[in-house]
């Protein structure tokens, strides 16, 4: 049976990424000038490149144009003590962390619980978005008791860094207490700001972290795009 058209497309500009002669970061040339290179029709093209972009291969940007994604997966290990610049500076990887927002809110159910607050507590929340080489990983929103962490989001902006934050407060050690994580497709919001296809998945990981003694200190909601960053369990540090 003959390979669909657009599947023919979608192999071609595969191949010329698998090779080399579309680099990452690369721009793809216009719709009619794809459809002239390749010999297909404008909804064959956008077919392959739709597949592509699901795949995690290509990066649809509104405005700007498609580009080949920057690398292969970032491997991000979850384990007893989980730092991100750790994880993911120890890889090579241009890190940058972007404050989206932050205010002092009413704790909801599920953050109480998480904190061993009682609901309607205050907690600072803040919401960031992180950048690995550029292009958008996660965006998350992170928890903490307003009494025990007054001006958290104010050193995290300072000190870069949640661990150079925590030792300000004297915390100079602290683990990982629990974690679930669990995919689904991103929202169409989620979409836009991870700048990854809408059809595309992302990991949903919420995390609490604690002192050595168990007393939970943060939770945190992170949306993660799964066509960029895969994750391992580590069983040791």
């Amino acid at each position: 049976m003959q390979k669909e058209k657009w599947r023919l497309v979608r192999d071609e500009i595969a191949n010329d990424i698998s090779n080399g002669s579309l680099q990452p970061g690369d721009r793809l040339p216009v719709e009619p000038d794809l459809v002239a290179k390749y010999g297909a029709g404008r909804h064959s093209v956008r077919r392959a490149v739709a597949d592509l972009a699901r795949a995690g291969l290509l990066s649809v940007e509104q405005g700007r144009g498609t580009f080949v994604e920057t690398g292969p997966l970032l491997e991000y290990a979850i384990g007893k003590r989980t730092r991100l610049r750790r994880n993911l500076q120890g890889q090579g990887v241009d890190l940058k962390r972007e404050l989206l927002d932050a205010q002092i809110v009413a704790a909801r159910q599920r953050v109480a619980e998480a904190l061993n607050l009682v609901e309607g507590a205050m907690v600072n929340e803040s919401r960031r978005m992180t950048l690995g080489n550029g292009l958008p990983i996660n965006m998350g929103t992170s928890y903490h008791d307003i009494e025990r962490f007054p001006d958290f989001t104010a050193r995290m902006d300072v000190l870069g860094s949640v661990t150079e934050a925590y030792k300000t407060y004297g915390i100079t050690d602290y683990l990982r207490g629990e974690t679930t994580l669990h995919s689904r497709m991103a929202r169409a919001e989620e979409a836009k700001m991870l700048k990854q296809h809408p059809q595309s998945p992302v990991m949903v990981v919420r995390a609490v972290d604690t002192l050595l003694d168990g007393t939970p200190i943060s939770f945190k909601q992170v949306i993660w795009s799964a066509v960029r960053v895969k994750f391992a369990i580590a069983l040791e540090d």
